[in-house]
């Protein structure tokens, strides 16, 4: 009943294993760990001299490994509950014959056995590796140990995820949020150790096990609980919740639609007639379907996004103003996060409820319905967003290295909108052209995590295996697309001295870089505003035309 005989775990692999899109992700994930190789393979004929090379290329694999692990793991993981409750199929799941241990077993293992297929097909490549030197076996079998139960973990996440949400949308960005400072953690112990092969084997095989079993345990345990009295029994009654018997059952922080800074996102209920030249489409998002399924996401986001930003803040804005383009990468990731979830769904929650057909026959402009939609969704990725901006006006304050850096922390502050600006959109845009709000999502992540991401790792790549190739230069210019490129490029003007500038003076050096690094910042906002013009563009052509008839 729990293996062999599970009857979730049997449709659940035969669903995931047999469509087109398993064998085309793993045909793209082999490819790109191939083409990693091959691109970053030693030019050295003797094997002796590629010992370094080889711990470097063999360190890059793992890390990407478990990075693209990380991100891949809630897309297969967050919406195995969810998926049933949307479905309309999870009292029927709950009233069968089967344990709910067996149920959650099921899903679990149904939902990485796709994600574990592509990492152990890795092994051949990674293998190649090996006679260079520089690492043996045993680190190779322990780093793919770690991956294992890390994944493991990640899955067992966004199951228990699953189980608390009506919507899968929110069980993503739910994962997300808590996997991604886990994730960087790993990174970190990872590159901690990396000169000491011998003790990160040991911490892999001794340590990092034990507490990956506690927490895989302690939350299949709350989640097999939860589905043996189940709590949200009943999930058609759940689609419109009582805001007021759950502020006064949750835990934590309350949302108050009246009160401030909660109205900045989530209005008050409208008591009076709709006035005549209001976009009624925007009118209905912000004051409906933001809690329509309850707070808990919203609270979950809020408090975990606070709690981590404290220490980021601390040491990146206070203690080492240097250091302030990380905390403005991390507002970036935030808002990665979560601006995609309120706007993703915008249309294809429409299909879903099969309303999209009445609300075209209206007389409501495809312009009207696509900006209604867009600014109710980038209202609150917007204002949750900048309650992690009020740090940064409060440094400006308090620490006298910025009073002399207005205009870049002018600069930083306007990254982060544009930022906001282009993940509504490109949520938006992807939920115009797909049906389910969950895909959307994924491929709005996806799109996001290639324009913004991929060019530094790549400009990372091309520096680390040919740092005096004239390639790696014009690597180095897609930056442009990307916030995080345009934050580090923004000069800060701090007081002391370079060693690296030999006889040039500081205020020399700092003009010539401050020329290069504006015009990074400007290709930047060049760049976000065409993209988000053309694809505003795009979705009202085809609201005009295709997207007019029923899919």
């Amino acid at each position: 009943m729990y293996v062999f005989e599970n009857p979730v775990l049997q449709r659940e692999l035969l669903v995931n294993l047999r469509t087109n899109r398993s064998f085309i992700l793993l045909f793209t994930y082999q490819l790109l760990l191939a083409a990693v190789v091959y691109f970053a393979w030693p030019a050295e004929s003797r094997l002796e001299a590629n010992a370094e090379a080889a711990r470097r290329l063999v360190d890059m694999f793992f890390l990407g490994q478990y990075i693209l692990a990380s991100m891949m793991a809630p897309s297969f993981a967050a919406g195995t509950i969810t998926g049933e409750k949307e479905r309309k199929t999870y009292e029927m799941l709950l009233a069968s014959p089967m344990r709910p241990t067996a149920i959650v077993l099921g899903k679990l293992v149904a939902s990485l056995s796709h994600l574990s297929i592509l990492i152990f097909s890795s092994l051949p490549i990674v293998m190649l590796c090996l006679p260079l030197g520089g690492v043996n076996l045993y680190e190779v079998l322990a780093a793919y140990l770690g991956l294992t139960l890390s994944v493991i973990t990640f899955g067992m996440i966004s199951v228990a995820c699953s189980s608390y949400f009506q919507r899968t949308a929110s069980s993503l960005v739910a994962s997300y949020l808590l996997i991604l400072p886990l994730a960087i953690v790993g990174v970190l112990a990872w590159r901690m150790f990396e000169g000491n092969g011998q003790l990160r084997l040991l911490l892999t095989v001794t340590v990092l096990p034990g507490i990956t079993a506690a927490a895989t345990i302690a939350l299949f345990a709350n989640t097999a609980s939860r589905m043996l009295h189940p709590p949200d029994m009943g999930s058609e009654g759940k689609e419109v919740v009582d805001l007021e018997q759950e502020a006064q059952e949750v835990v934590g922080l309350v949302i108050q639609r009246d009160q401030f800074p909660d109205r900045l996102f989530a209005p008050p209920k409208r008591v009076d007639l709709l006035e005549d030249d209001a976009n009624p489409v925007y009118d209905k998002e912000v004051h409906s379907e933001i809690f329509s399924q309850g707070t808990l996401m919203l609270r979950l986001v809020i408090q975990v996004s606070m709690f981590l930003a404290i220490p980021i803040m601390a040491v990146c804005l206070f203690m080492m103003p240097s250091l302030a383009p990380w905390y403005i990468s991390y507002v970036i990731v935030f808002n990665m996060l979560v601006g995609p979830v309120f706007s993703a769904g915008s249309v294809t929650s429409e299909r879903e409820r099969e309303t999209l057909d009445l609300l075209l026959t209206t007389t409501i402009t495809p312009w009207q319905i696509l900006w209604g939609k867009l600014i109710a969704g980038l209202r609150v990725s917007s204002v949750l967003t900048l309650f992690l901006v009020w740090p940064v006006v409060l440094a400006c304050v308090m620490v006298s290295a910025y009073w002399k850096n207005l205009i870049p922390v002018g600069a930083y502050v306007s990254i982060i909108l544009l930022t906001c600006l282009t993940t509504a959109v490109v949520a938006l845009f992807c939920s115009v052209l797909f049906r389910k709000t969950s895909v959307s999502l994924v491929v709005t992540y996806l799109v996001l995590t290639i324009v913004f991401a991929a060019p530094l790792a790549v400009s990372n790549f091309a520096q680390t295996f040919f740092p005096n190739d004239k390639a790696a230069d014009t690597i180095d210019n897609l930056g442009l697309v990307s916030p995080f490129a345009a934050a580090f490029s923004v000069p800060l003007k701090l007081d002391r001295f370079d060693s690296r500038m030999g006889d040039r003076s500081w205020d020399e050096t700092l003009k010539t870089t401050q020329l290069q690094s504006w015009g990074l910042y400007f290709l930047y906002v060049a760049f976000t505003l065409l993209m988000t013009a053309a694809l505003s563009s795009m979705m009202i052509w085809l609201f005009n035309t295709r997207w007019r008839v029923s899919q």
